[in-house]
């Protein structure tokens, strides 16, 4: 009996409560309504509006490196802004609130310095454009194809599929290296030929070879000389221009072609020996 009785008496504050603060109620209501509301267009219109952006920047064909950290820049950019108007629809004071992000954000920057200078250099690698989507680079220790700079990485694919997620700060720290920059590129070839081989066939086998493939560029003019007297063999220097994009495929048929045709012509390549000469003692 007392339990019920306390019970209706807590029902009872409660409902005079609620009739006394009705207009604090649907206040605070109409602010939570209009907070999520803003949240969820905010959303949805920063998702609209980055995405058109980096369609429009694609179309007008500007790299992937700069539409993409433009696009995540002002993305995060935006959703700040959003969540700051939906907390003042509530009543927080967006100055007070700004000074305290403020103060944790320098607090946390502290904390995260590599994370800092990693955005700083992602910045420098967009600004200096020392490459774009789609070159082949080797930078901060490893090699692939540019798929995208983010704020705080480089994304880079290797020939066999495999994603490589670098830190842009090592990559500025590093050398780099754009084997995709220039349109074509100079094959290095030492091809060594054993000291009994006739220079001269040799060098005349290497030149019809040379110019027998479509791919190499006549300018400027392949590099054919002897360059080294080795150990064990006469080295040659085969250094003819090539289209980058035929750079590899190139290589891979000329050393083939090279060997063949070296057999051919009865030019041998040494290979490494070791003489080993056995002493037999006489006992006494």
């Amino acid at each position: 009996m007392e339990t019920e009785i306390l019970n209706a008496d807590i029902l009872n504050q409660a409902q005079s409560w609620i009739l006394n603060n009705q207009e604090l109620l649907i206040k605070y209501a109409v602010n939570i309504t209009a907070a999520l509301l803003t949240l969820i267009i905010g959303f949805m219109a920063v998702g609209m509006l980055t995405g058109g952006m980096n369609r429009v920047m694609k179309a007008r064909k500007i790299d992937n490196t700069i539409s993409d950290f433009v696009t995540s820049m002002l993305k995060y950019g935006l959703l700040a802004f959003v969540i700051i108007a939906a907390l003042s629809r509530v009543g927080v004071q967006t100055a007070s609130f700004v000074a305290i992000v403020g103060a944790a954000g320098l607090a946390v920057g502290l904390a995260l310095q590599g994370s800092l200078s990693n955005f700083a250099a992602g910045v420098l690698l967009i600004g200096f454009r020392f490459f774009k989507a789609g070159d082949y680079v080797e930078a901060g220790g490893t090699a692939g194809t540019v798929q995208s700079v983010q704020i705080f990485t480089t994304i880079l694919m290797t020939p066999d599929n495999r994603m490589i997620v670098v830190p842009n700060s090592k990559i500025l720290n590093d050398n780099i290296i754009n084997y995709s920059r220039e349109k074509t590129r100079r094959l290095d070839l030492v091809i060594g030929v054993s000291y009994s081989a006739d220079l001269k066939l040799t060098k005349e086998v290497l030149t019809r070879i040379i110019g027998e493939d479509s791919r190499v560029l006549k300018d400027p003019e392949c590099r054919i000389a002897v360059s080294n007297l080795g150990a064990s063999s006469v080295d040659f220097i085969v250094r003819p221009w090539v289209k980058a994009e035929d750079y590899w495929n190139l290589k891979f048929d000329l050393l083939e072609k090279i060997k063949s045709e070296l057999d051919a012509n009865g030019i041998g390549i040494p290979f490494p020996q070791m003489d080993v000469h056995l002493f037999r003692e006489d006992k006494a």
